[in-house]
């Protein structure tokens, strides 16, 4: 009878435990939605836009309670949209409200296009005569790219700014394979085609070094030939700095390169920011941030009323993976709704994708040049757009990339796993009864037969050269002049220009504005696609795949791409077509 009552009683606890925890979850969602709601948003005058870009930056983000739910469990910072932070800036250019703008994005998580792109729409705030002031305790290096767009930066006296060159580290699961008794059956075509190294090398090959220094270089030479003309500096000056690794040195070398403006305290900072506006020393700032200035509607504007439409089209994430990202069917049935809505004159494809699915990749494509001959079609690229992630942009009549994306990487490959030695090691056995020859091909209990490796290489081979052709037809070129740049190897939009992969060098709103020459419009709204969900819609949705995608990122940081590196590889489409596994720029 006791145990009876002690199992009685915990399971009553264990229910009102349950049923607090669901209560406060209730009374969380109710609140996060209530904070959420549409209010009318005041900007005073005199005041300041604050661009607090500490944490990830996105391409895309609404008021999205489940993402604000999930980051005030884990105490992180939700992430910010690149869409919204960049209509922000345009919009507080015009706003006679607004004086100046106030940054502090010291630990900005994003890439460098990504960077590139706020970093562009700050110096353009800046011709309107308005000031941009940034302060930070600590710089990453990324932070301080952004950062040296300012007319001012200041560092905090005891702060740390980094500033030491680029580097790109892969990681290798080869020896934890063997250890496991797993073998990776790598069929592939294009001798810079690394995605496949990590599986079945230790280090990198000498192309795969070849291609990442050649981007990498690329890459920093504009970093710093930029931060040279922000800050009044000569560029070698500037990459000596770099070399003297200023992190850990004497603070007064900061202030001597020329990297930063001075050492303040916040509170300094603020001073500043008051004289600057005219408020007064006791009084608080006019300030508003991002997320509520991007529901602001300027004075005299009107609201969505233009009957002429460019539709953006968001194109994010991995191809048909597992976590999230891009669906071919569901992208491919925007593509197709904005191909035949009339009123949509012209298609911006906004892609940051490493690529994936050669498949997904095929069924994009055919929307893309469907829509194509329809109306103009121009593509934006972000900090990826490689592999499956340019064959869906070759189609397009324009392609435009930031000179520090990560393009090309035109190849695909395969990647099966035989696990006939770790079931062994586990005990485990397989047999089998079959009425033809290839009947259980593919199998993971055993290696591939010579038939079965040719037959899949022939695959492999013919699927690349639809990629070949797909680019050919789409650059007005020849196979073999694709072929020459392709290879699997991957470029920077930069050395892309030079080779004809793109068109033009430029972010989004640069894709906007020849999208809009092309369809020959003058006066247009932006809208963008596929359609945001409602607060209900975005909680259901959540308690999908997209959550367990938001939940890892949140709570593993950069190392959950390792866990869906090998998560995606159980479900993968055998034919790839994507970047290395693990690109990661510092």
């Amino acid at each position: 009878m006791n145990k009876f009552f002690k199992y009685f009683l915990a399971v009553v606890l264990g229910s009102m435990v349950s049923a607090f925890f669901f209560i406060v979850g209730i009374v969380m969602f109710i609140t996060i939605l209530a904070s959420t709601a549409s209010k009318d948003v005041t900007v005073k005058d005199d005041s300041i836009l604050v661009l607090d870009l500490n944490g990830p930056v996105v391409e895309r983000t609404t008021s999205d309670p489940f993402e604000m739910m999930l980051s005030q469990l884990s105490g992180q910072k939700s992430p910010k949209g690149l869409n919204q932070i960049l209509a922000s800036i345009k919009k507080a250019k015009e706003d006679d409200r607004i004086r100046g703008i106030y940054m502090e994005a010291g630990m900005i998580s994003t890439g460098y296009a990504s960077i590139e792109e706020i970093r562009n729409a700050l110096i353009d705030f800046r011709e309107s005569g308005k000031f941009v002031h940034s302060y930070a305790p600590i710089y990453s290096q990324r932070a301080y790219y952004l950062a040296s767009a300012a007319d001012r930066v200041y560092l905090n006296p005891t702060g740390m700014l980094e500033f030491k060159g680029l580097s790109s580290a892969y990681t290798f699961f080869k020896g934890t394979l063997e250890k496991l008794g797993v073998e990776m059956q790598v069929f592939k075509h294009g001798e810079f085609k690394s995605a496949v190294e990590p599986f079945i090398l230790e280090s990198m090959s000498d192309e795969a070094r070849l291609q990442t220094e050649t981007y990498l270089n690329s890459m920093w030479g504009h970093i710093t030939s930029q931060i040279a003309q922000s800050r009044n500096l000569d560029v070698e000056s500037v990459r000596a700095t770099a070399e003297l690794f200023p992190t850990f040195r004497e603070d007064t070398l900061l202030i001597s390169s020329g990297l930063i403006d001075g050492f303040k305290y916040k509170d300094e900072v603020l001073s500043e920011l008051k004289k600057l506006t005219g408020i007064e020393e006791e009084k608080d700032l006019n300030a508003i941030g991002v997320m509520k200035y991007a529901d602001v509607y300027l004075p005299g504007k009107r609201k969505g009323l233009e009957k002429n439409k460019i539709a953006v089209v968001y194109a994010i994430g991995e191809i048909d993976g597992t976590s999230g990202g891009i669906n071919s069917e569901k992208l491919s049935r925007t593509i197709r709704q904005a191909r035949r809505d009339s009123t949509i004159k012209a298609i911006v494809l906004r892609i940051n994708s490493p690529g994936g699915s050669g498949l997904g990749s095929e069924i994009i494509w055919r929307e893309v040049k469907l829509a194509q001959e329809v109306k103009p079609v121009v593509v934006s690229m972000g900090d990826l757009a490689a592999s499956g992630g340019y064959y869906i942009a070759c189609a397009a009549d324009t392609i435009i990339a930031h000179p520090t994306t990560l393009t090309g990487s035109i190849g695909v490959f395969g990647l099966i796993p035989n696990t006939q030695e770790l079931l062994r090691k586990m005990g485990i056995t397989t047999d089998r009864v079959k009425t033809n020859t290839f009947a259980d091909m593919p199998s993971l209990d055993r290696p591939f037969t010579r038939e079965e490796k040719e037959l899949m290489q022939a695959y492999i081979e013919r699927f690349y050269n639809v990629f070949l052709q797909r680019c050919a037809d789409g650059r007005d070129t020849t196979t073999d002049a694709i072929n020459i740049v392709g290879e699997g190897r991957v470029w920077s939009g930069e050395n892309a220009l030079g080779l004809d992969l793109v068109d033009k060098l430029g972010g989004v709103s640069d894709a906007v504005a020849v999208a809009a020459r092309m369809a020959e419009i003058e006066t247009y709204r932006v809208v963008e696609l596929p359609e945001v969900l409602s607060p209900i819609e975005q909680i259901m949705k959540g308690l999908g795949g997209d959550a367990r995608a938001r939940v890892g990122r949140i709570f593993f940081g950069e190392e959950y791409q390792i866990f869906q590196t090998i998560q995606d590889l159980k479900t993968a489409y055998p034919v790839q077509a994507r970047i290395p596994y693990e690109i990661s720029v510092n």
